[in-house]
């Protein structure tokens, strides 16, 4: 299974202090030495942690192929297709948002989608879509003519968080923390099926599978089990790791744990 590596919190932590580092052009080197098949940046319509110059240096420096996730937006689209990265992947955005919560809206917005997804393609840019895992989702994606879909794991992510974790230090609902283990462990295992249902069908109707958000060491081993998923993009968890073993010896553990 492919690892992109997403190196966004490297550049949360430079804009936590407004200064020069930690530069994340930086980490491309240890990337590459680590094993790492990609590099996935988000840059937001707000800026918020990868900045235009960091897209420019990355994309143009980065020996590895660089997935640039970006809203819709034509501003966004049109550095998109000015940079040309390896890949575009399009996704939700909302400005009071922590991280992306959910994935693309795609039945109700196939006319932007068509226009930004024509103009990225006509560039030579492979074109993903982060969804939700929904069979709607990957039949829209099919029709927008996109070579990749990543579904977002986010649910299967909280649901082990608070099956496994303590549940004091996770933030959840009343609601949520309320239900039972019993009752976790069958959403938990829906999820998975889902996912793993919705993968092979996307891979039968000629799409490449992605997936991520939200996934770490400890929840990643039942995603790889899905062989029709060859690629899982994963950010947070790797550099928050990096913290005590160093970005290189995460990316290498992380590597360790997509072996089939």
């Amino acid at each position: 299974m492919l690892l992109g590596v997403n190196i966004d919190h490297i550049a949360v932590l430079r804009e936590a202090r407004k200064v020069a580092d930690p530069d994340p052009l930086d980490a491309l080197g240890i990337c590459k030495r680590a094993g790492a098949d990609q590099i996935t940046i988000h840059l937001r319509e707000d800026r918020r942690h990868i900045q235009d110059a960091d897209a420019k240096n990355i994309i143009t420096l980065s020996s590895l192929p660089v997935n640039l996730e970006c809203a819709i937006a034509k501003e966004m689209i049109d550095i998109a297709c000015a940079l040309r990265p390896h890949r575009v992947t399009l996704v939700p955005e909302k400005r009071e948002e922590v991280t992306t919560e959910g994935g693309l809206s795609v039945e109700g917005k196939q006319t932007k989608l068509q226009v930004a997804i024509k103009r990225l393609q006509k560039e030579e840019i492979e074109v993903s879509l982060f969804i939700d895992p929904t069979l709607e989702a990957v039949k829209a994606s099919v029709a927008l003519g996109v070579e990749w879909v990543e579904f977002h794991t986010g649910k299967y992510a909280n649901v082990y968080a608070m099956l496994y974790a303590n549940l004091a230090k996770t933030h959840h609902s009343i609601k949520e923390l309320e239900l039972s283990r019993v009752e976790l462990k069958e959403i938990l295992s829906e999820e998975l099926c889902k996912l793993r249902h919705l993968s092979c069908e996307s891979m039968e109707r000629g799409l490449r599978v992605a997936a991520g958000h939200g996934l770490n060491m400890q929840n990643v081993a039942a995603i790889v089990e899905i062989e029709t998923i060859e690629e899982l993009n994963i950010g947070q968890s790797i550099v928050a790791r990096s913290v005590y073993v160093g970005l290189e010896q995460a990316i290498i553990d992380m590597k360790a744990m997509l072996i089939r």
